[in-house]
């Protein structure tokens, strides 16, 4: 008799150790997908957790007993797993997926995966995670028709270190001063990487201070989720102390990064999709740009205004990818920062988006905050705002009913978008947590924006 298991989300594998995942239930996936997707060569990585290693080691018998051969490439970032899966080939062979064991910025008590397939294409719940999830649960597995695989162990280092530079052209680079807060996590060993390799071509490197930049599965100085406003403190605090230009923060994984400005300002998510967004139509102005449809309009001036297109996707990384690939999008953006990119597999990094971010102020000499005030008074937004509702259904369409008369333009992408003559909503429930999230903007009126805010939060009551 099956077992209904409640770590596999829409999108990934997440779940408290060790009664919702262990290593019992990480040998079944291991053995799942190796049924369902039928890989030659998969590529395993794992961060940094106190778990994650033998997650990985229960995953990877998994594998090796359907008659996979493994790759490992040991403590790493999930960026690390897409760019081993799209580009490093074993023997001249290319990978038939990778499996990365995080569970991102999770409680320290939880693991999971990142499940993809050939080029970094990701299964979710639509392209196979459902039927690993079914396989998992009934334990009933073919007799494998193979021998048992081997593991083989590289490190991606030098390859991955020069293909992030490629988004760039680091002889224009300013000798800036950054802090970089890796949270503990996974991030440090990449920023020490590009630190090496920058030193070899700047004049006059780049200057990092770094903080919390030792990995630690205990994370004594909180889980590393900076969109937790009590977890941005020690990455401000360090911009004022030395003077920096720019403060970069990321989640455990590092498949997000957060940006401050040189006065500590935290940035929203949604107006660092504009500079990328802009930094790609520099260099050819015809191209695509995906983007989410929480908050759109920044997005959308900004790329028409270069004489880019602009396409609304649903959120979530599934989506975004998917689209973009269909689309062929140099670029897409989500205001979770999350930037996606095409020559990145159309994966998800969170390394190239604060190069570009570098390279725009070294070229343009102007501050991080000055490039990004003059969006911010244009389109001001709320940022997500979160509530816990019993009923979300029933709140989203009251909401739609009181708003319905005026609206000149809804919406369904994802949620419910109304959009007014100077203002617009996006409201719409979590996939993966019992939450409606609302995010507002308006033209250029902060105070119209606040004020419909309110309106709206009070009759999500």
């Amino acid at each position: 008799m099956s077992k209904l298991l409640a770590c596999f989300k829409a999108y990934d594998i997440r779940g408290r150790i060790p009664d919702e995942l262990n290593t019992d239930i990480a040998y079944r996936i291991g053995r799942a997908y190796a049924e369902k997707i039928q890989p030659q060569r998969v590529i395993i990585g794992h961060d940094i957790r106190l778990t994650s290693n033998e997650i990985a080691q229960a995953v990877i018998d998994g594998l090796l007993d359907s008659g996979v051969n493994v790759i490992d490439i040991g403590m790493c970032g999930t960026e690390e797993v897409y760019y081993a899966t799209f580009a490093y080939k074993d023997s001249g062979i290319p990978m038939d997926g990778g499996i990365m064991i995080t569970a991102s910025h999770n409680p320290k008590d939880y693991n999971g995966m990142k499940l993809v397939r050939e080029f970094s294409k990701p299964v979710s719940g639509d392209t196979g995670l459902n039927d690993i999830k079914l396989l998992t649960e009934t334990d009933n597995f073919a007799e494998p028709t193979v021998k048992r695989g081997s593991v083989t162990t590289v490190s991606i280092g030098s390859d991955y270190t020069k293909h992030l530079l490629t988004y760039i052209n680091p002889l224009v680079l300013k000798p800036l001063t950054i802090v970089v807060n890796a949270g503990n996590g996974a991030a440090g060993h990449v920023i020490d990487w590009l630190e090496t390799a920058l030193q070899s071509v700047m004049s006059q490197p780049l200057k990092f201070i770094k903080i919390h930049h030792e990995p630690n599965g205990h994370f004594p100085n909180g889980i590393p989720n900076p969109l937790l406003p009590e977890n941005r403190q020690s990455t401000i605090d360090a911009i004022k102390l030395h003077k920096a230009d720019l403060g970069i923060a990321w989640d455990g994984d590092f498949d997000r990064c957060f940006m401050f400005d040189e006065t500590g300002r935290f940035l929203e998510g949604y107006y660092i999709v504009g500079l990328l967004a802009e930094a790609f139509l520099a260099q050819n102005s015809s191209e695509k740009i995906v983007h989410d449809p929480r908050l759109t309009w920044n997005t959308i001036d900004m790329v028409e205004s270069m004489g880019g297109i602009a396409i609304q996707s649903k959120t979530g990384h599934a989506f975004i990818k998917e689209r973009m690939r269909l689309e062929d999008a140099v670029y897409g953006g989500e205001m979770s920062a999350h930037h996606y990119f095409r020559d990145f597999s159309y994966c998800d990094s969170g390394m190239i988006p604060w190069l570009l971010v570098i390279e725009l102020m070294s070229k343009s000499g102007n501050k991080l905050s000055e490039l990004v005030n003059e969006r911010m008074l244009l389109f001001p937004a709320s940022g997500e705002i979160n509530r816990t509702i019993a009923s979300p259904e029933r709140v989203i369409d009251n909401v739609k009913s009181h708003f319905h008369k005026e609206a000149v333009k809804i919406d369904y992408t994802d949620g419910l978008s109304m959009e007014f003559e100077n203002w617009r909503f996006n409201l719409r429930s979590s996939n993966t947590e019992p939450l409606v999230r609302l995010n507002v903007e308006s033209r250029g009126d902060e105070i119209l924006m606040q004020k419909k805010t309110q309106e709206l939060l009070a009759l999500m009551c």
